[in-house]
């Protein structure tokens, strides 16, 4: 007999959901917050017929969702966690041989598909909270349905959220059934109260929380972009409540009954204010919230392949997750949603919270799917495709630190590396540890700096490894047993049974391991670096860091040029030799010297964008200074060029022809010639060493060279450099615009009765027609016309203006002419 079960909303779907299970193999359930969807389907599923003795496996987003989850249907069951139904985590296994419903967190389950794609012993995967699209979650639902269609097919599969993309998903999956919970237990009445300009959010959120302690009942859930404002707030709090409310942070650095702390029910009498980041918008309940505050904002990572580096950047919220927020406020009790911003922005927000896939770190997800046997994205069903940028730098990575070869197969390294369950980074840390006797103390920095919060948020990894150490909580306990359990795989190696082992290598020295495109150097000031990748990083002046010549960064926030440091460690010159010695690299170069215009030759010692050392050498002759010389034109432009009168009118000749016709005529636009310098430039000035050294000449000959070759008669046919007027005298003509251009007195074209053209007389010139001291009188497509139209008003002015030259009544048939009239005539 199924259990028996409270009445929820999601209760009235339940045969929906049983049924849709027991036809197909998939099935969606949309359900709002508070509906009960994640206790209630695992329970009402444990007797279906197609499970037999299978487990049911719930995926949770985070790991406080997962025990909570858990505990609630222990609950139900009048079991503790760890029987009937169990969870599974990185630092936190309740599981047994009874467990049925086994909570467990996604990236756990990733490993779990990926080490048997059967999925042996286990009936249905129920993705829970599945609009946060998580990488893990992608990458977890892509795995299913493929082991699914090749392996499994009598695998369930149920996507649940209660805010669903609906039709991306159903099409992901194949049209499945959808079922729909409508309602929620109760009612929430939302209200706005917008941001004044310029205040600070902890400001508004402690006013809101102020106002809503004072007039309404209950414990009040606070949302909070981050942990530096929940540390803002509940300072601001302090000593303005009474001493029945308490106040309780919960995010995900805090230790896990500290976490437990925050949703516990509040004892009888008090009421709670929990400030929390978006930690508590899905899949927990905490007893007794009646009123939330939401700011509004959320801090999420945002990865740029061009340096490696994850920032976290604060954006609002869209409103699948301002929703999610609300119905916080509703799960137990009438409730009330307080959102910090103006009523008529919430259509502005964005539907959905970017999905993960699109802005993180993919280096182990393509680690994964090579293990998988897929080098492609295009095998795997992904609702949004992995990004090609940062994909590729992911492979580019990879190939880097000997986890994948050439073709993206994963090498035995790579397979080394995938088992330990790290960042690619910290996976390759832990190996070259191992290699040199210190994988025990590898092992202890990586877990470190994969848990927030261990051994404290300081910038000096050393001293947050003496403190996690130190640290005797439940949490710095399993997590140093996490990384004995990593070392314990090298035991064979030189020495990993304790930190002691590691010998001389500092902290600094591993890290280099995993982030040599992060080793920094101090310059410009006390904490202010350069790092490698070419990007800069600063530290507080007060830290002892900030002093340091050299540091490996391990993490760091912030955007464009200079980033503010998170996790480092001190190195020096020395040490750097021997862990990377290939990583500084001394050589002769030849560079432009933008100050003097001249190319300059200097011995350098580098590593990757950090110049340690360098000396003059003799001004350098040759391949190297021309190129040298070209990428100064690159940086100075075409504009600095002394191109003669000759080869700019060929410019504008040959660009007009490009512009009017097209192929074969090449672009000589300043951008084109900027991209094909190679080849008309560096050829034609092997003797130039500076900008001021530069052949005239030579870049005639070069600007002709891209001109195809025989062309250069029709090249004269159909853009001439001159017309030659009635009274035998060239005048230029311009290019520079749309249609070719000819300024000329009118007294030469006298007698000329067709329009002047090129191009065989197909295409006419524009007649820029000028007095005799060469003002502009008219402009013309058409010189009959002129002359049997508006000639005679011009005629009139020009006659008093200019009485010494003529002006006859009849242009056409009179003879063209340079001088004035005779005197006396």
């Amino acid at each position: 007999m199924p259990p028996l079960l409270p009445h929820l909303p999601v209760s009235e779907s339940l045969p929906a959901i049983v049924t849709a299970l027991a036809e197909e193999n998939r099935a969606i359930l949309s359900a709002p917050p508070g509906a009960g969807k994640t206790t209630i389907v695992p329970l009402r599923l444990l007797n279906e017929p197609w499970r037999g003795d299978g487990r049911i496996i719930l995926l949770e987003p985070r790991r406080l969702a997962a025990r909570a989850a858990a505990g609630r249907m222990a609950s139900l069951l009048g079991e503790t966690v760890g029987e009937t139904v169990g969870y599974r985590m990185r630092l936190d296994n309740r599981v047994s041989s009874r467990t049925r419903i086994e909570v467990v967190t996604e990236g756990v389950f990733a490993r779990m598909i990926l080490e048997d794609p059967e999925l042996p012993g286990i009936a249905a995967v129920l993705f829970d909270e599945f609009h946060e699209r998580s990488l893990d979650a992608d990458f977890g639902l892509a795995l299913a349905l493929d082991a699914q269609s090749a392996l499994r097919p009598d695998l369930r599969i149920l996507v649940m959220s209660a805010t669903l993309d609906i039709d991306r998903i159903a099409a992901l999956l194949g049209d499945p059934p959808i079922i729909r919970s409508e309602g929620r237990s109760f009612p929430i009445d939302i209200r706005y109260r917008d941001r004044p300009a310029g205040e600070r959010i902890e400001d508004t959120v402690t006013s809101a929380i102020l106002q809503a302690h004072a007039t309404e009942s209950g414990s009040i859930l606070a949302f909070l972009p981050g942990q530096a404002e929940i540390r803002r707030v509940a300072e601001r709090l302090e000593g303005r409540l009474d001493t029945g409310t308490l106040i309780a942070p919960l995010y995900g650095n805090l230790s896990q009954s500290e976490q437990d702390a925050a949703i516990r029910p509040a004892p009888a009498g008090h009421r709670k204010i929990v400030l929390a980041t978006s930690i508590a918008e899905t899949s927990i309940t905490i007893d007794g919230v009646r009123v939330v505050i939401d700011s509004g904002l959320q801090r999420l990572p945002v990865f740029e392949p061009s340096t490696g580096i994850t920032r976290l950047e604060t954006v609002r919220v869209s409103r699948a997750s301002a929703d999610q927020r609300a119905g916080r406020a509703g799960r137990t009790e009438p409730g009330i949603a307080i959102r910090l911003w103006h009523a008529g922005q919430t259509a502005a927000l964005p539907a959905f919270t970017p999905p993960e896939m699109l802005s993180g770190d993919l280096s182990n997800l393509v680690l994964d799917m090579a293990h998988w046997g897929v080098l492609d994205p295009k095998g795997l069903s992904f609702i949004d495709p992995p990004p090609a940028a940062a994909w590729n730098e992911a492979r580019a990575l990879l190939r880097l630190i000997g986890a994948l070869d050439p073709s993206g197969a994963m090498t035995a390294k790579g397979r080394r590396m995938r088992d330990l369950g790290l960042p690619v980074r910290l996976s390759a840390m832990v190996l070259a540890g191992a290699d040199e006797g210190a994988a025990r103390p590898a092992a202890e920095i990586a877990v470190l700096l994969t848990e927030q919060g261990l051994g404290g948020t300081g910038i000096d990894i050393d001293e947050r490894l003496r403190r996690f150490r130190q640290d005797r909580g439940d949490r710095a306990v399993a997590a140093r047993k996490l990384a004995e359990r990593l070392a314990s795989g090298f035991a064979h190696r030189k020495g990993s049974a304790s930190p002691s082992t590691a010998g001389s290598w500092t902290t600094g020295q591993l890290l280099l391991h995993a982030y040599p495109d992060r080793i920094a150097l101090r310059r410009g000031g006390r904490g202010r670096f350069v790092m490698a990748n070419g990007r800069g990083a600063e530290i507080p002046e007060t830290e002892r860091l900030a002093g340091a010549d050299m540091l490996v960064i391990a993490d760091l926030t912030g955007r464009a040029a200079q980033g503010r440091v998170l996790a480092a460690a001190e190195i020096d010159r020395g040490q750097i030799e021997v862990t990377l010695p290939d990583a500084i690299q001394r050589r002769d170069e030849c560079f432009f010297d933008l100050a003097s215009r001249q190319v300059r030759a200097r011995r350098i010692t580098r590593l990757g964008a950090i110049v340690l050392d360098e000396a003059p050498l003799a001004r350098p002759t040759g391949p190297a200074a021309t190129e040298a010389l070209a990428e100064g034109v690159r940086q100075v432009g075409i504009g600095a060029l002394p191109f003669s009168k000759a080869a700019e009118q060929l410019r504008q000749r040959v660009g007009f022809l490009h512009r009017t016709i097209g192929e074969p005529w090449p672009d000589m636009s300043d951008a084109a010639l900027l991209d094909s310098i190679d080849s008309w430039f560096t050829p034609y000035q092997t003797n130039a060493r500076g900008i001021d050294d530069l052949s005239p000449g030579a870049l005639s000959d070069g600007l002709a060279s891209l001109i195809p070759h025989g062309l250069q008669r029709e090249l004269d046919r159909l853009a001439p450099t001159h017309f030659t007027a009635p009274t035998g005298q060239n005048h230029p003509i311009r290019y520079d615009g749309t249609e070719p251009v000819l300024a000329i007195r009118v007294q030469e074209l006298f007698g000329l009765k067709s329009h002047p053209a090129i191009g065989g007389g197909k295409l006419p010139l524009v007649l820029e027609l000028t007095s005799p001291a060469h003002r502009p009188i008219q402009t013309t497509r058409d010189l009959p016309g002129f002359w049997a139209g508006s000639w005679k008003d011009v005629r009139a002015e020009m006659r008093g203006r200019y009485p010494k030259h003529p002006w006859p009544e009849d242009p056409a048939h009179a003879l063209p002419t340079t001088r004035a009239k005779p005197r006396g005539t």
